[in-house]
């Protein structure tokens, strides 16, 4: 029996570590996947969208102060072809905080606002497809906000896509802009934030009173008044920028509108504003 003890021994332990061996290989792998995939699944981006004529760059002073504040780690960019190619700069690794994405549209004056929203779609399935986000945020600044919500217009029912979180609106011009289709204190708002007179864009737009994602988006709507007596931020009126308001009412997870004044509230200015970089702040990330 002594002799035989001395040969079980031995091999019951070998027999013993195999076992803890496998089941912690096992489990390692089983955390490591988890853990994984849940770091791409909870990826929630945040995307900036320029006006016309302008290019990432103008985005920059309110990805710099999010990343200064601590809100986001990583900024990375998509540049947008003239065919719609996207191709993206950068990258978002495991460690990322709410990464921040500057969209460049090489074509920044293309005023097909259909395509301006499917340039869009591009840039959000080339982030799916690399890290398959579920969820995204995003910020236009004048005619970056057409492609925001021409893209919700004409993608928003599409299932396979990632849900939009939160939308940022600065100096949307929805119902016309000034000395084009529109005229300092010229549009009039109902109660309901309805226009008296509506362009053909806003037109199309109605379509969004019943499409828009039912209580799915936090809104925030910014735009500037000069203080000049023009109720407007020099290029778009305030009635233009609050006629959002119509178009989405009863359908947003929520609806905020913040009006800048002064100087710094000037069309082009607004995305270099330092209380619209405070904005962004509380509302994204806080």
């Amino acid at each position: 029996m002594t002799k035989y003890k001395k040969i079980l021994i031995p091999v019951a332990l070998v027999l013993l570590i195999c076992l803890i061996g496998y089941v912690h290989a096992s489990t390692s792998k089983g955390v490591t996947k988890t853990v994984g995939d849940a770091t791409k699944s909870t990826i929630t981006p945040t995307l900036f969208f320029h006006g016309y004529g302008s290019s990432y760059k103008a985005e920059q002073q309110m990805t710099h102060y999010l990343v200064e504040k601590g809100d986001s780690n990583t900024v990375i960019r998509a540049n947008v072809s003239k065919n719609g190619t996207v191709t993206l700069s950068g990258v978002i690794d495991k460690k990322a905080k709410n990464p921040l994405v500057e969209v460049n549209y090489e074509n920044n004056r293309n005023t097909n606002y259909h395509q301006d929203g499917q340039w869009m779609k591009n840039v959000i399935v080339a982030l799916q497809k690399q890290y398959e986000i579920k969820e995204f945020n995003a910020v236009g600044h004048s005619m970056g906000n057409m492609s925001i919500v021409f893209y919700v217009l004409d993608h928003s029912s599409n299932d396979k896509l990632p849900k939009l979180a939160k939308q940022v609106n600065i100096a949307g011009h929805f119902n016309g802009i000034l000395r084009m289709d529109d005229k300092a204190n010229q549009m009039v708002l109902d109660s309901q934030g309805k226009p008296q007179k509506m362009n053909a864009t806003y037109q199309e737009l109605l379509k969004l009173r019943t499409s828009y994602p039912k209580n799915q988006v936090s809104v925030l709507n910014i735009f500037g008044d000069k203080n000049d007596g023009s109720h407007s931020d020099g290029s778009v009126s305030n009635a233009s920028s609050q006629s959002l308001r119509y178009l989405i009412s009863g359908r947003t997870k929520s609806y905020k509108e913040l009006k800048i004044t002064g100087k710094g509230a000037q069309h082009s200015k607004l995305h270099e504003n330092k209380v619209v970089d405070r904005a962004l702040n509380r509302f994204l990330f806080e």
